[in-house]
């Protein structure tokens, strides 16, 4: 707590215990300073914890922004990351650069943070699992991150606990053969920024408590001012949950048990004047301590209070340091930290069935229950919102079922099921993204899935920088499908019409963020076998679910995701390029180039299906990533004018494919307008321009051809806006 409250204050740390000068202090301080006094006993203790009972645990901050109790507890501990060794550590040098690097905003000549440390949790937080910077994230998916034989530690808090719901169903998921034991500790010290916690005006702890219980929790109260409280707390959770699945394999109780849970009272920012008021979420004592006198005598006084004698913190580091001759792992390399599962064995792609209609996700459905039965040792976790079944995914739930406490007679459902389905997308895609270990799949509506952003992002920027960093992660890669999506969703209306999920996803980095568009069955199962034949990777999969033509089988699938494109009609000599994204789409372009061949022009249509693949790149592991300019040049010759036609909305589309743009004079793009309603797929792609005659007249633009010498005159009439949209059927 001394090193924590210097982090936020002071360039420098004096281990004699010595009054800093005025001029030792920063200028501007920040730090979340609260937050991370409360959050140093319970991380402590986490330390301790492992030492009593020679176990490495895994651990996880629900609030990332707590991080200084974290990295000061590690430096004194020499608990560091590689980048960290050498550059921060128990000693005054060490300690002191560990305070001057904290919000100190040094950037590296590659426009990168200069120092091993940041505001949250990050890439080199030593055992570090997530940012933690979307509160509420770590609620659930605490409960699906260890294996059996693991342990997690679990500190929340409880402004998250507040802001995204779901942690309240983790019971529900709790089943002793495929999960390891969990130590969920809420540090419960009632303050929000500006604000009390709804619990503190509600009731407190008794009222969480109530709640709690009422939720399937077995909760109980420590003093979070103790971490000898903590370490108790650690080791009774783990009791308790041991007790209560024997008691299920002895037939004396069912699932679900009572997830223990401790609630750590405690004052927001205890150990520093300011606690307890809206001040203690970030700087609890007021004033410039570099220019205030009575400002900086509080801070003496404090600190004098949290100081700790050198040959005090000496022997108690001699204690923490028992991790060769426990025989046990650091916990900067905790398992959960350094997941590396067994690569898992992949079925082989479909063969299309050219001139024949299939639905794609009746193939993924397919598919991934070969792949299921190819790798009976890997933990599986499908996240489901909702209706797995409507969305052609019946034999995954036949074989993996709904997991429930109470199974209906007749139903797929089963008391160890792999489906986490709960009416929350946070809480479905937490099941995944939490379950590191093992393989995984989430299956949503798009519309729906933009719900997941959050959840999907930090776990996707932790990724990169551990790229970054140096050390890659290396769980298997998450895929999301997306269905019953924009183009087919339009009975529902237009809450239901929105491609968001992967335009948004093309914003993050293309070699850890991939965005994917099946075009028939054998590439949405290509992208499949694509997502799970890599590490470290998040892909959203935008899949139709209704039948479709058969346009690949799966060595061309396998090829169009080697370049990210594939031409699939090319005549000599052509003088325009149709370029389509997404299975809709292409149909419509394909029919536009058959009118256009028709009238006497020459066309190459070329399919999409990793626009990421395409990008420029904006630094070296995206340029590793991307495709090459003389293969770009080969699928997308650079003097042809191009017809773009895309499943998103057209201008995010063209800045990602800037690289094959040639200005508006030889490129015009298609997309999602925001226009839609209860409307069929032939009526969504007419209102959003989409249709193949909107292409066809947007190719007379293009070409200088007159429009009457491509389409008739009602179908240009249709296109205009001025006849019946029917004739374009």
């Amino acid at each position: 707590m001394w090193v924590v409250a210097h982090m936020t204050y002071a360039q420098r740390v004096d281990l004699s215990g010595r009054r800093l000068p005025a001029d030792a202090f920063k200028e501007t301080p920040e730090g979340h300073t609260g937050g991370a006094l409360n959050v140093a006993p319970a991380y402590v203790a986490y330390l301790a914890a492992n030492v009593l009972s020679a176990q490495t645990r895994g651990w996880l901050l629900g609030q990332g922004h707590t991080v200084a109790a974290v990295e000061a507890a590690n430096s004194l501990v020499d608990n560091l990351s590689i980048r960290q060794v050498g550059r921060y550590g128990h000693d005054e040098a060490g300690l002191s650069r560990l305070c001057a690097d904290f919000y100190g905003y040094q950037i590296a000549a590659d426009g990168r943070p200069a120092a091993p440390l940041g505001s949250h949790v990050n890439a080199h937080t030593a055992g570090g699992l997530s940012e933690g910077g979307y509160l509420g994230f770590a609620e659930i998916q605490y409960v699906h991150m260890p294996l059996p034989g693991e342990s997690l530690v679990a500190i929340l808090s409880d402004g998250a606990f507040e802001e995204q719901r779901g942690s309240d169903w983790s019971e529900r998921w709790w089943r002793e053969h495929d999960c390891g034991l969990v130590a969920p500790m809420m540090i419960l010290n009632g303050r929000r920024i500006e604000q009390r916690t709804e619990i503190a005006q509600d009731g407190g702890a008794r009222w969480l408590a109530r709640h709690l219980e009422v939720n399937g929790f077995d909760p109980f109260e420590i003093d979070g001012r103790d971490p000898a409280a903590f370490v108790w707390a650690i080791f009774e959770s783990e009791r308790r949950l041991l007790d209560a699945a024997k008691r299920v394999r002895d037939g004396h109780a069912t699932y679900p048990v009572k997830l223990p849970y401790a609630i750590a009272t405690t004052v927001k920012g205890f150990g520093l004047p300011g606690a307890g008021t809206n001040r203690a979420h970030n700087l609890p004592i007021e004033g410039s301590l570099r220019s205030d006198a009575a400002a900086r005598a509080e801070f003496d006084a404090a600190a004098k209070v949290l100081f700790v004698p050198a040959e005090e913190l000496a022997s108690a580091r001699s204690l923490f340091a028992a991790h060769a001759r426990q025989g046990r792992p650091k916990e900067r390399d905790n398992a959960l930290a350094t997941r590396a599962p067994e690569a898992p064995v992949l079925p082989q792609g479909i063969s299309g069935s050219a001139g024949k209609t299939a639905s794609a996700m009746v193939a993924i459905d397919h598919w991934f229950v070969d792949f299921v039965g190819a790798n009976p040792n890997h933990r599986f976790r499908v996240g489901n919102p909702d209706e797995l079944r409507s969305n052609q995914m019946g034999g995954t739930l036949d074989l993996l079922k709904h997991r429930v406490n109470r199974p209906e007679s007749g139903s797929h459902e089963a008391i160890d099921g792999k489906v986490i389905t709960a009416l929350n997308e946070e809480a479905a895609i937490g099941a995944a993204l939490g379950n590191k270990g093992g393989l995984n799949l989430a299956v949503s509506y798009e519309a729906f899935a933009v719900k997941m952003l959050g959840a999907l992002r930090q776990d996707i920027i932790f990724a990169r920088q551990q790229k970054e960093a140096g050390r890659p992660p290396r769980w298997i890669g998450v895929p999301l499908i997306v269905t019953s999506h924009t183009w087919e969703n339009g009975k529902n209306q237009q809450s239901h019409q929105d491609p968001t999920i992967g335009e948004a996803l093309l914003g993050e980095m293309s070699d850890v963020s991939r965005v994917m568009f099946a075009a028939d069955a054998a590439t949405a199962v290509e992208a499949l076998r694509q997502v799970y034949g890599a590490r470290g990777v998040i892909a959203c999969v935008v899949v139709a679910k209704r039948p479709m033509p058969n346009l690949f089988d799966a060595a061309a699938a396998a090829r169009a995701f080697a370049d990210g494109a594939v031409t699939l009609e090319a005549d000599d000599s052509p003088a325009l390029q149709l370029v389509a994204i997404g299975a809709y789409h292409l149909m419509e372009a394909q029919r536009a180039a058959k009118r256009l061949r028709e009238r006497g022009h020459r066309v190459l249509v070329t399919c999409i299906v990793e626009p990421g693949r395409l990008r420029a790149p904006r630094d070296e592991f995206e340029a590793e990533f991307v495709l090459p300019d003389p293969r770009l040049a080969a699928l997308f010759p650079p003097a042809l004018p191009r017809l773009l036609v895309s499943h998103t909305r057209p201008e995010p589309m063209l800045g990602v494919l800037r690289r094959i743009d040639g200005g508006p004079s030889k490129l015009r793009a298609h997309g999602y307008l925001s226009r839609g309603g209860t409307l069929d797929a032939p009526g969504m792609l007419f209102t959003n321009r989409c249709t193949w005659a909107h292409l066809v007249a947007s190719a007379a633009g293009l070409m200088a051809a007159p429009i009457d010498s491509l389409l008739t005159g009602p179908e240009a009439s249709a296109v205009a806006g001025r006849g019946d949209p029917a004739v374009l059927r």
